[in-house]
């Protein structure tokens, strides 16, 4: 039997109540499959600093460090709760980036998908979605604006600043389009190259190592697009696309973007991998205002269970079962009430409910293990 041992970053807000959902499908997964998860829970953001002073403690970085994969749930709080934390020692800058910058967890994967019988929770009308939206956005992680040098002061005329450098050196930008050009080649062989070059160098550069990587993928098409274009046609014109990849912050803002052109950011999970480890997290916040209630969809956090278990263990039947399983729950006519669009088309259920209905769905489907 397999083992695989998971480093398990509960979070903040409605962190923990989605994070044991993911824990009930690893437990069922266990049972249908020959692998055992060692599951090691760490403290990590907030609730982290509380209890020892750090963000991202001592022992919790142990426990990652030991991990064959990292399963991070929400982080933050709300505005007025999150000064009292030092702002070095919040949640994003104390912990978040550290952990990308300690396993230089460079490729940020976002599959953007909206498959027929999920099209209802999209504000974008039938016309634009057509068969459905299936896409993926390559976003760099661990390099530009947010990981340059910063500094703050008083000038000699007495005014406030900041200095925030934006910097990557072409083998961050070389790795990063890798990841992107092998996804493309497995997919539909079109990659957008999303970019600002008429104004920012980075960009003149991060072109010209496209330019040289592409060589090796002569059965990709790759499509330019200027940043504020493709946010238009991510609006107007969604499929288009199949694989984007762009710099980090751009990344940052339009799979954000996404998520509004699906409906929820629930609807949204990711991978961030690494040369040799790689943590999933659900991509939207902790939701603080409707923590403890129960009514939070764990849909993005078990996405990332599937993306788990298809991208550090392999196990790429289990995944799929596991997709299948997560939206047969939305077919059926069930929704958690934060995600609920339709009235009375739609029975409202709780967080742990939807985990159980996403279990007995995935009970019915033959497992390969």
């Amino acid at each position: 039997m397999t083992t695989h041992k998971i480093a398990l970053l509960a979070g903040d807000g409605i962190g923990p109540e989605i994070m044991a959902e993911a824990v009930k499908i690893l437990k069922l997964v266990e049972q249908r499959n020959k692998v055992f998860f060692d599951l090691r829970p760490a403290l990590f953001g907030a609730c982290a600093w509380f209890e020892t002073g750090k963000s991202f403690p001592d022992e919790s970085i142990a426990i990652c460090d030991e991990a064959d994969a990292i399963l991070k749930g929400t982080i933050g709080l709300s505005h007025e709760e999150s000064k009292k934390i030092p702002i070095d020692e919040q949640p994003e800058r104390g912990a978040l980036l550290p952990m990308r910058r300690r396993y230089q967890t460079y490729a940020n994967f976002r599959p953007v998908t909206l498959p027929p019988s999920l099209a209802h929770f999209s504000p974008l009308r039938p016309e634009i979605i057509g068969d459905g939206i299936d896409l993926v956005i390559i976003r760099e992680l661990v390099g530009g604006l947010y990981f340059g040098a910063k500094t703050t002061g008083v000038n000699d005329s007495g005014r406030r600043y900041v200095h925030e450098v934006l910097e990557y050196d072409e083998d961050q930008i070389c790795q990063v389009l890798e990841v992107a050009f092998k996804l493309s080649s497995q997919r539909k062989k079109v990659l957008h190259n999303v970019h600002k070059s008429n104004v920012l160098k980075s960009s003149v550069l991060w072109n010209e190592i496209l330019e040289e990587v592409r060589v090796d993928y002569p059965d990709v098409q790759v499509e330019h697009v200027l940043v504020d274009a493709a946010a238009t046609y991510l609006c107007l014109d969604p499929t288009r696309f199949d694989v984007m990849v762009m710099e980090n912050m751009f990344g940052d803002i339009l799979s954000d973007q996404c998520g509004g052109i699906l409906g929820s950011l629930g609807l949204m999970p990711s991978a961030c991998v690494g040369p040799e480890k790689s943590y999933y997290e659900p991509s939207h916040g902790s939701a603080p205002d409707i923590a403890g209630q129960g009514i939070a969809n764990p849909y993005s956090m078990l996405g990332s269970v599937a993306m788990m278990l298809q991208m550090s263990f392999g196990m790429e039947a289990e995944a799929r079962n596991l997709w299948q399983a997560m939206q047969s729950v939305f077919t059926d006519g069930y929704t958690t009430p934060d995600l609920a669009r339709r009235g009375n088309a739609e029975r409202q259920i709780s967080t742990s409910e939807f985990g159980d209905r996403v279990a007995t769905a995935l009970e019915s489907i033959p497992s390969n293990g």
